[in-house]
């Protein structure tokens, strides 16, 4: 709407200078200015969004290294894809990504696009393939949320646009270019101090939370994994508030917010057994 307005403002303000030009060029002016500045408003596409996530991923991995287990992280990748497949955005630009952090941190991140990391201390808090699944929904939802990707400053991203958008920027000059990696880095920089630092709003935090449950039902697996999660996430407050601890709402608030959520589902104890059974000879239990 604010674009909308702004474009009409220009419009007044170049018919207003038609007394001192040719008509038809003021006209020329008018709407050349209206398309620069809906280009400069449109939102992050689902590509732009995914080499964001991609460049995040990668500043991630200087922090935290990889763990090299071909079996696990497909296995990981299986129960995500799996989760994913019930969400409203089954299908990302180059589909969604799960890697293992080899740390003993409790954490989780999704970065924009579909790459989700998960640490080995978060995936050793789960007792069993639901409650995984729980965590990567949590983070599947974040991404259909585009959480990350909100967390790029607006002013940052129209300034992108504008250099992209403009007739004269088809052929970049260096200072454009050099604009443009500036805004690239700084955008990383947002959705990274959004993960580590400061995390997302307690609002964000709970659309996540419920979004999961659902995703959880349609999948199969037991809604009421989160709820686990989430009370063995608060036990652990108590003997450290780093990682997942330090940038997420209190965890007794979360449960609060989705006990009289939770969606009523018949749960095969079979198959449920089946679904633990295979948990524990991957993670070797």
């Amino acid at each position: 709407m604010r674009s909308k307005i702004f474009s009409i403002i220009i419009l007044i303000f170049f018919l207003a200078s038609c007394k001192t030009m040719d008509m038809d060029k003021a006209i020329d002016m008018t709407f050349t200015v209206i398309q620069e500045t809906s280009k400069a408003s449109r939102p992050i596409s689902d590509e732009e969004e995914y080499f964001v996530g991609r460049a995040v991923a990668a500043r991630l991995f200087q922090s935290y290294p990889l763990l090299e287990n071909t079996r696990l992280t497909n296995y990981v990748n299986l129960i995500g894809n799996t989760v994913a497949l019930h969400s409203e955005k089954p299908f990302t630009y180059a589909g969604y990504h799960f890697a293992i952090l080899d740390t003993n941190e409790i954490n989780a991140f999704a970065c924009p696009g579909g790459i989700i990391m998960i640490t080995r201390g978060m995936i050793n808090l789960a007792n069993n393939e639901d409650e995984l699944a729980a965590i990567l929904a949590h983070e599947i939802a974040h991404i259909n949320n585009r959480d990350g990707i909100e967390s790029i400053k607006q002013a940052r991203w129209t300034e992108a646009l504008t250099v992209i958008g403009t007739k004269a920027a088809k052929q970049y000059g260096s200072e454009d270019l050099v604009k443009l990696v500036n805004i690239f880095e700084g955008s990383i920089d947002d959705v990274l101090k959004t993960l580590v630092v400061n995390g997302y709003s307690r609002t964000q935090e709970y659309a996540a939370d419920e979004k999961a449950l659902i995703y959880l039902a349609k999948a199969g697996y037991n809604p009421e994994a989160l709820l686990n999660v989430l009370n063995k996430l608060k036990n652990q407050e108590r003997v450290s508030n780093t990682g997942f601890l330090k940038t997420h709402p209190d965890n007794e608030d979360r449960i609060t917010n989705i006990k009289n959520k939770i969606p009523e589902v018949n749960i095969d104890l079979k198959a449920f057994q089946n679904r633990t059974a295979r948990f524990n000879s991957y993670l070797r239990r």
